[in-house]
């Protein structure tokens, strides 16, 4: 299989801190895998998907995205990626129908194909009969499902998720995970962070930990519950590898 992303050595240094916010690290990512990206509070998730969608600029290390190096090629980058961020990436003051219209029109998605690549997705997220409501009055799970909805209007072949469930009621994650699950199955390619360790351990084909910028432990989820001894699922391996101190 094709590798879709390839990260090479990566750090990143904020001004004015002593420690590195990612610490050289290296792994790859599959076409069409779902790859989850675990750590507490802190610890790099992050700052690395900013990095790797082109939001943050990296102090060292290359990232290769379809073939293509992350600095010299970010025009034709954004192009095949979607982007999900942990914050509400919309505007409340706008209905939900035109703020995918807005988010669609910056995509390069005109006219007729832009209105029914909204109306269908509205209609898979159960979301059809709240299209010309503002967003400001909104649930969390529905804001939610229209900031999944706004990234993935152009069909993008590389899709970034930062918590794409926190917070949020259990109908909603179910209808979200369900449906990250069908466009996997049709090829897209899944970058997804999360501190949901049930969720990843079930979805998710290989997962890295990360922990003071540094990956500790990556693989598949049953191979890695296999190595340790102790540990019955991811979320016991998780706190194995990072430890039980409170994270802020």
């Amino acid at each position: 299989m094709d590798v879709a992303i390839d990260v090479i050595k990566l750090s990143k240094e904020y001004k004015n801190t002593s420690t590195l916010a990612v610490d050289d690290i290296s792994f790859s990512i599959e076409e069409g895998e779902m790859f989850g990206l675990l750590g507490p509070n802190g610890a790099g998730k992050t700052t690395t998907i900013s990095i790797l969608c082109g939001l943050l600029q990296s102090t060292k290390g290359e990232v290769i995205i379809g073939g293509m190096n992350s600095i010299t090629h970010s025009d034709s980058i954004k192009k095949i990626i979607g982007i999900v961020p942990q914050d509400i990436a919309l505007y409340p003051n706008l209905t939900a129908y035109e703020n995918l219209r807005f988010f669609g029109n910056m995509q390069g998605i005109k006219g007729t194909h832009l209105k029914h690549r909204i109306s269908e997705l509205l209609g898979i997220f159960g979301l059809e009969q709240k299209a010309k409501q503002k967003v400001n009055t909104f649930s969390g799970g529905m804001k939610r499902r229209v900031n999944l909805i706004a990234g993935i209007l152009h069909a993008p072949k590389i899709l970034f998720l930062d918590e794409p469930t926190v917070g949020i009621d259990v109908q909603s994650r179910k209808v979200i995970m369900e449906y990250l699950m069908t466009l996997k199955q049709v090829g897209m390619t899944i970058v997804y962070s999360s501190h949901h360790m049930e969720e990843a351990e079930k979805f998710c084909d290989r997962v890295a930990i990360i922990d003071f910028g540094k990956i500790i432990v990556h693989g598949k989820p049953n191979n890695m519950i296999e190595k340790y001894d102790n540990c019955n699922n991811l979320e016991d391996i998780f706190i194995e590898t990072t430890g039980r101190s409170l994270r802020d």
